[in-house]
C-alpha cells in the first residue's frame, strides 16, 4: 500500500492526534540527528505538547549552548537591520542620482581639504545607498514572486472548476445519450 497525501489541518480525533503527534516528533528528532551527523552542524529542537511537556534534542552536549549562539546571531541582525533603517531614514529622501550628485559636489569644493575619514564617510554613506536600493529590490522582487504565486493558485482552481465543468458536462451528455437511445428504438419500434 503505497502512501497517500495527507491534509495539512488540525486532526480532530484527540486519539489520532496524539499518536501522529508521538509518530511525527520522533521521526523530527530523527531527521534531526541525522542532520547533525551528515552535515557537521549544530542542531536543536525544542517541541512543547499540548500538554505542557518538553521534547528537546541538541546535536551538542548542551542546548543552551545553541540557543544562546542563536540569541547571538538574533541580535547581531537586529542590531545590522537598524543600522539599515537608520541609513534609509537618513537618506530616504535623496535617490541614487541625488546622493552621487551631492558626494560630487563635496568632493569637488574641497578637493584639498578632504581627509581620509572624510572619504571614508562618503563611502560609508555610497555602501549605505547601495545596501539600500539592494534591500529595496530584493523587496519589490519578493513582492512579485508573491502575487504571481496568488495569481498561480487562482488559475490552479480556475482550472480544477473548469475540469470539474467539464467532466460533469460529460456526465450529463452519456446520461442523455442513454436517454435518447432508447427513445429512438421506441421510435423504431413504431415506424
Amino acid at each position: 500500500m503505497g502512501r497517500r497525501k495527507v491534509e495539512i489541518k488540525r486532526i480532530q480525533d484527540k486519539n489520532c492526534r496524539q499518536v501522529a503527534f508521538c509518530k511525527r516528533r520522533k521521526g523530527l528528532l530523527k531527521k534531526a540527528k541525522e542532520l547533525s551527523i551528515l552535515c557537521d552542524v549544530d542542531v536543536g529542537v525544542v517541541i512543547i505538547s499540548n500538554r505542557g511537556r518538553l521534547h528537546e534534542f541538541a546535536s551538542t552536549n548542551s542546548l543552551t549552548g545553541i540557543l544562546q549562539r542563536y540569541e547571538s546571531h538574533a541580535a547581531a541582525e537586529k542590531k545590522i537591520s537598524a543600522e539599515i533603517q537608520d541609513a534609509e531614514s537618513k537618506f530616504s529622501s535623496m535617490t541614487t542620482g541625488e546622493l552621487l550628485q551631492e558626494t560630487e559636489r563635496q568632493l569637488e569644493e574641497n578637493v584639498d581639504g578632504v581627509t581620509a575619514t572624510d572619504l571614508i564617510h562618503l563611502e560609508n554613506e555610497l555602501l549605505t545607498a547601495l545596501v539600500q536600493i539592494r534591500s529595496r529590490k530584493t523587496h519589490l522582487m519578493l513582492e512579485s514572486i508573491k502575487g504571481l504565486h496568488e495569481k498561480e493558485k487562482l488559475l490552479l482552481e480556475e482550472k480544477k472548476q473548469l475540469e470539474n465543468n467539464m467532466a460533469r458536462m460529460k456526465k450529463n451528455r452519456r446520461v442523455n445519450e442513454k436517454s435518447d437511445l432508447p427513445q429512438q428504438r421506441v421510435t423504431l419500434n413504431f415506424l
